[in-house]
């Protein structure tokens, strides 16, 4: 398919997607398009970015067009799941902006927010809601909302809802969906779980996969830079300073991680925002719309959080901290370079992070070239004055153990120095500690 017009749908979304300026349809939209206009269930593989939102609501507004019936009281026709609000915001203002010539009512149920104006939304029934799954099965649950008249129900960014533990909260809202419906559904990755998860709600699903699972963006040109953690800031700062930047979006593992960064940017002059799980929707949108708008140019944020940031104009990528989960990888470089234009992905790694960089490059089938090896400045003390004695020098007890915790790396001490561990009770309280913080960085490990 090589226009909109070829598929066959109304002629008032037709006539919103020119005001669009949507012209040629991308990969997923050509081969979704048909396939759910057919009424068919569909598994959908591809990328953050290919347009996957066009493919699923192009589709559900020309049957919503060619069926003008009114949905119930405190019911939906079509519903629609994402794992973020942000995302869930922007799907629903692709339903509004292709649905613009419609008249069909959609709505909005994610968390963060009052629940009050989407329980009087959802009074007089919604043609379209868009919602996460933990705020849907409050309203479930608060007798606001029922499930008993989907007649489409779509889950997007599937394998991030895995990641977010709300495979359960889906299986749970499935079970009060009627048996008798189409079921749309989207992933940028296919873990097995996820297999098993569409397997057990799909009906003969007709699968379409664009791109392959593991494909980074050709026009993103990918470093890596080696440095000790602690090293990491003064680094970060290095590299926003000397590259040229229209947008960078940096990501790191923890929202407290994200804080820190932000602090340390501001601390050296350079302007920065975070937006992570602990924000309000209304800072979060703030956030968000001054990026859009380029009154923040650097934006730090967790993996969760940036899912639903679709913003054109990202020059950079960088990675604070590379993801333990490779197929992350893809999904943050992937923000840049978009659109035709091109990106550039820095990732910093530390010691520390070096078996999660194998994992990536094997993933991607690719070595990423490193450009440079940084190492944070170290305590400088005056020289000990001469001794009498020639005999040899003595370390004062503790100080060097002060020092490399201080620099937070007593587990790699302990491995260039076996001889140097702490005694007694404080080194089985470490080996505990190792063990299980061991334990819970890498989610991928059974428990």
């Amino acid at each position: 398919m090589t226009s909109f017009h070829e598929f066959g749908l109304a002629e008032s979304i037709t006539r919103a997607l020119a005001e669009e300026n949507y012209v040629t349809p991308t990969p997923i939209q050509a081969e979704t398009i048909p396939v759910a206009l057919s009424r068919r269930d569909v598994i959908g593989i591809a990328q953050t970015g290919t347009g996957k939102t066009a493919a699923f609501a192009l589709p559900i507004l020309h049957h919503l067009a060619a069926d003008r019936r009114q949905p119930e009281r405190k019911c939906c026709r079509v519903l629609v799941l994402s794992p973020t609000r942000e995302l869930s915001g922007q799907i629903l203002d692709s339903f509004r902006a292709y649905g613009r010539h419609l008249r069909i009512s959609a709505a909005l149920a994610i968390g963060g927010v009052p629940m009050g104006g989407q329980v009087r939304a959802l009074q007089n029934g919604v043609h379209v809601l868009v919602a996460t799954p933990g705020r849907l099965l409050d309203l479930v649950r608060g007798n606001a909302l029922r499930l008993g008249d989907v007649e489409c129900l779509v889950l997007d960014e599937a394998d991030r809802m895995l990641d977010m533990g709300f495979i359960h909260d889906i299986r749970k809202i499935v079970a009060k969906l009627p048996a008798r419906r189409q079921t749309l559904f989207f992933s940028a990755t296919m873990p097995r779980a996820i297999a098993e998860l569409a397997e057990q709600m799909l009906r003969d699903p007709v699968k379409l996969a664009v791109t392959p699972v593991a494909s980074t963006v050709d026009r993103v040109e990918q470093r890596i830079i080696h440095v000790d953690r602690a090293g990491k800031p003064a680094v970060l700062v290095d590299v926003l300073q000397r590259e040229s930047i229209e947008r960078a979006l940096i990501f790191t593992r923890t929202k407290h991680g994200a804080d820190k960064v932000v602090r340390g940017l501001v601390k050296a002059g350079i302007a920065a925002q975070a937006i992570h799980g602990n924000k309000s929707q209304n800072q979060r949108e703030r956030v968000l719309a001054a990026f859009r708008q380029g009154g923040v140019r650097t934006l730090v944020a967790t993996d969760i959080a940036a899912r639903g940031i679709d913003v054109d104009g990202i020059s950079h990528v960088v990675n604070y901290d590379l993801p333990n989960v490779p197929e992350t990888y893809v999904h943050r470089i992937g923000r840049t370079a978009r659109a035709g234009a091109e990106g550039v992905a820095i990732s910093l790694c530390d010691a520390e992070e070096a078996a999660y960089l194998r994992d990536i490059e094997k993933l991607i089938r690719m070595s990423i070239p490193v450009t440079g090896h940084r190492s944070s400045p170290r305590l400088h003390r005056p020289p000990a004055a001469p001794s009498r004695d020639p005999g040899p020098p003595v370390q004062a007890p503790g100080n060097g153990r002060h020092q490399r915790r201080n620099g937070g790396r007593r587990e790699q001490e302990r491995r260039e120095h076996p001889g140097k561990t702490a005694g007694g009770i404080a080194a089985v309280a470490f080996l505990h500690r190792s063990a299980r913080s061991g334990r819970d960085l890498d989610p991928r490990k059974p428990r």
